[in-house]
């Protein structure tokens, strides 16, 4: 196979007294993700991506909520870790693309920074990776604020 293509999606809710980290870029916000790591919702669903593209599961299955080891962890070394193990099978990145999706606050300031952390954790350039927002306009839980979401895809090349 020349190409493979893998989506991710994750989900956290808000809670007071978290960091909001999203694509390794902390945005100051009253309240952060909840989850056994830094809860990077834009981070998890790219490796997710990338986890199914090679065939390996999800980021569960190889970094567990379980083991204290990945108490809050830094997503995007998660991610470097998941984009080694694609690399080591022989693939680099056709490109990435990923939306989050939150009420509050307004990421547009911010996608750039996330884009570049983004292509400098997978080791691939600005233009093979695309990060934008979406507002759920208030519906729903994302759009009462009580979390945030992401949705990744990525086409994975043979080397």
């Amino acid at each position: 196979m020349r190409y493979r293509i893998g989506q991710g999606f994750d989900f956290h809710p808000l809670a007071a007294g978290r960091k909001l980290i999203l694509a390794g870029v902390e945005i100051a916000h009253d309240k952060g993700l909840a989850g056994h790591s830094d809860a990077d919702v834009a981070a998890h669903a790219l490796a997710n991506a990338i986890l199914g593209a090679i065939g390996e599961g999800d980021l569960g299955r190889h970094f567990p909520d379980t083991d204290p080891r990945y108490a809050g962890a830094n997503s995007l070394k998660l991610l470097a870790e998941v984009w080694a193990m694609a690399k080591a099978r022989g693939w680099r990145m056709g490109n990435a693309d990923l939306t989050i999706f939150a009420q509050a606050p307004k990421l547009k300031p911010h996608l750039d920074t996330m884009r570049g952390r983004i292509a400098a954790t997978i080791s691939t350039t600005l233009d093979r990776v695309n990060v934008k927002a979406s507002s759920p306009e208030g519906v729903g839980a994302l759009g009462r604020g009580d979390g945030m979401a992401a949705a990744a895809i990525v086409m994975l090349e043979a080397d």
